[in-house]
C-alpha cells in the first residue's frame, strides 16, 4: 500500500488508476492525515457480498416514507 497527498493524487491520477489497475492501493492524504483510499474493486468478496446482503435487508425492512406526488409519465414530459 503506498500513499500519496491529494495534491499529488490529483496531479498524477492517471498514474495512480494505472497502478491501481495492477493491484496497488493508494491511502490519499490531506494536511497529513487519511482521507481515501484508491484500490482496486474486489469482485465478489465476502465483504462486498455482506455489505450488499445488509444493505438490501435494511432497504427491505424500511418503511416508505412520503407520498409520491408525481407520475412516471410525468418524468418523461417534454417542457417545452
Amino acid at each position: 500500500m503506498k500513499t500519496v497527498a491529494a495534491t499529488n493524487a490529483n496531479r498524477h491520477f492517471s498514474r495512480i488508476i494505472r497502478e491501481v489497475t495492477w493491484g496497488e492501493t493508494f491511502v490519499v492524504t490531506s494536511r497529513g492525515q487519511p482521507v481515501a483510499t484508491i484500490g482496486p474493486v474486489l469482485k465478489n468478496s465476502a465483504e462486498r457480498q455482506r455489505s450488499k446482503a445488509a444493505l438490501l435487508a435494511r432497504l427491505r425492512n424500511q418503511k416508505v416514507t412520503g407520498t409520491r406526488l408525481w407520475s412516471r409519465d410525468e418524468l418523461y414530459e417534454d417542457c417545452g
